[in-house]
């Protein structure tokens, strides 16, 4: 039998139903079968959505109470001093104590990074954590960060994204001297503000990183590289760009869209290899991202992801424990720094 895993569940924070985000649970503990789930929230609302779920399932469920929530719209520092009976405080809480292995969040960024950085405290050598999310691009799929955790980034921070997002790719992913690039206007030298050029800079003084130099906007879905470096706020806009583009693309070859007569006839012989392509393109799949930098697991999920979407926001918190994922990552910092 597998060694057992524990993951914390803030199942009240986000935008969905959080029966959702507790079925999306059962569906993981009922394909891993060394899970243990806690569920964090209100311990009515969980136990009744637990009622006619299989009792070997529910054997490895357990509930801790929180009497508060973390909406979207709460702001950070006030829901770090005022929200510390959450579900999102407890469950991060879990990981803290030792007593899960990684907690999993839909809910407010901000306040997700604020607290964790309160109770699980960075790496050495670490400032701030970021996120790093996974992007479809051809050939292979290309890992970016800061998805959005930090939009003030200076040269300093970003050194340490590169590094955080090679350790992880090369010790959890399995990916050797993957390459990275810096995101920036131009391919060119000359181009970019000072801030990203100071941060190619640095990068290009550890023999220990694999840079590739600049790369663009275009470069990301290219896959013209492993890992793409960059502050939060652009960040942010090319991976919901991306996931517009991806979404418009997909209803179109659903729908057929100005297709008439014989090309609608063609369109439906086709079917089977379009919903294929939109499997491919499917931004869904790659729900859950990580919070690289934190002394524990940490996967954030869309806020608005439904029972599949979120249940691959589980899939990557299981990964990443069963990877030692925190312990790889620290124990190589050190030659960095």
């Amino acid at each position: 039998m597998s060694q057992q895993k524990t993951i914390a569940l803030d199942v009240m924070s986000g935008d969905r139903s959080p029966r959702f985000r507790i079925a999306a649970a059962l569906d993981c503990l009922s394909i891993h079968p060394g899970l243990h789930f806690i569920l964090v929230g209100d311990r009515h609302f969980i136990r009744d959505s637990l009622t006619g779920s299989a009792t070997e399932l529910r054997s490895r469920i357990t509930v801790v109470h929180a009497d508060q929530v973390v909406t979207m719209d709460d702001r950070p520092s006030l829901a770090l001093r005022r929200k510390q009976n959450s579900s999102m405080w407890r469950a991060l809480e879990q990981v803290s104590m030792g007593v899960a292995q990684a907690c999993v969040s839909a809910g407010n960024t901000g306040a997700l990074m604020a607290m964790g950085r309160f109770l699980l405290k960075t790496h050495p050598g670490i400032d701030r954590p970021a996120i790093i999310g996974q992007i479809p691009s051809i050939g292979r799929d290309t890992f970016m960060l800061d998805l959005g955790a930090n939009v003030d980034c200076n040269s300093e921070h970003l050194y340490q994204f590169a590094v955080l997002g090679s350790l992880m790719l090369s010790e959890v992913i399995g990916i050797t001297a993957p390459t990275i690039g810096l995101l920036n206007v131009g391919q060119e030298d000359i181009k970019g503000d000072e801030r990203v050029r100071l941060a190619q800079e640095l990068i290009l003084a550890n023999p220990g990183l694999n840079y590739q130099g600049f790369v663009e906007g275009h470069d990301i879905f290219r896959g013209t590289v492993d890992l793409v470096v960059c502050d939060g706020f652009p960040g942010n806009v090319a991976l919901k760009a991306g996931e517009g583009a991806s979404s418009y693309i997909s209803h179109v070859m659903r729908q057929g869209t100005g297709l008439t007569g014989w090309r609608k006839l063609y369109s439906y012989l086709a079917l089977p290899f379009v919903r294929h392509m939109v499997r491919q393109i499917d931004p869904s799949r790659f729900n859950g991202a990580s919070f690289l930098g934190l002394q524990g697991v940490v996967v954030k999920s869309h806020g608005g992801a439904d029972q599949r979407e979120f249940g691959y926001a589980l899939e990557r918190a299981v990964m990443e424990v069963e990877r030692n994922a925190i312990y790889r990552i620290n124990d190589k910092l050190e030659s960095y720094f």
